[in-house]
């Protein structure tokens, strides 16, 4: 059973995951990436998941990045290897083939930060602070950092972050639109919940077939991306969750899908 890592599923198919490591700021041990690999592998078993919320435990911090106190006992080796699963631990979550959405409720830094990029979806709390802090630190972003942070928010704002190791309140990530919401700490989850209620409300092979849509269109040019979209248009067509809501429409009220 997982130690380090939280999986509570709430009603209207949505999975919270917590971090639970709030005396090391929850940062990325080996223990805590081992048991969120394990707590994805159960998620993908369960097919009534529509969204997906990670947060972590306490007010004080989402996810402090690398467990540089575990890093001090490493060799070189060990350190690269311990990156590598990092980055992995990121794939690994924006791979979640239902939306994702990070609950920021305090400090990301470095790994942490990736951790957030990988999610389709950021809220913060108006406390959290955020950053890319690994050049200060002799070493550069090497979860994903460098290339999905200039793709969400532009390449001379990235560069300007990660060159300078500067940290950036709630506010400030906000307005460069690195996060899509800001809340008080108190209603971070609430907030994040309604969110995610709407999302699943909406047909799980839709919301899939969307992310796919929109994570492979980024990596391609324009028509390759339009030819994309298309495929997955297609995919969605002889669903009975299409017939439903064809006919919830014309009936006036909320259609009730079942994934098929």
């Amino acid at each position: 059973m997982s130690t380090t890592v939280q999986l509570e599923v709430k009603d209207d198919h949505i999975a919270l995951i917590t971090l639970q490591r709030p005396e090391a700021a929850n940062a990325f041990s080996h223990q805590l990436m081992d048991d969120l690999h394990l707590v994805v592998e159960e998620l993908e078993k369960k097919d009534d998941i529509r969204c997906v919320i990670i947060t972590g435990s306490g007010d004080k911090a989402f996810c402090a990045g690398a467990d540089l106190k575990e890093r001090a006992t490493m060799n070189q080796q060990q350190v690269v290897q311990a990156v590598h699963r990092i980055g992995e631990t990121v794939n690994l979550m924006e791979n979640v083939p239902v939306p994702v959405i990070a609950a920021i409720n305090g400090a990301a830094f470095g790994g942490g930060l990736e951790l957030a990029l990988g999610c389709d979806i950021r809220y913060a709390s108006e406390t959290a602070k955020m950053g890319l802090t690994e050049t200060s630190l002799g070493i550069i972003p090497g979860a994903g950092g460098t290339q999905r942070l200039p793709r969400l928010i532009g390449l001379g704002r990235a560069k300007e972050l990660i060159f300078s190791a500067r940290r950036v309140n709630a506010d400030e990530a906000y307005d460069i639109g690195l996060v899509e919401k800001v809340v008080p700490q108190e209603l971070l989850l609430e907030e994040v919940m309604q969110l995610a209620e709407r999302i699943a409300a909406n047909a799980p092979l839709s919301l899939k077939q969307a992310k796919t849509a929109i994570q492979k269109g980024q990596d391609v040019g324009l028509t390759t991306g339009l030819d994309m979209e298309w495929m997955c248009y297609q995919v969605t067509i002889p669903t009975e969750d299409r017939l439903e809501g064809l006919q919830a429409f014309k009936e006036k009220r909320k259609p009730i899908y079942q994934g098929k």
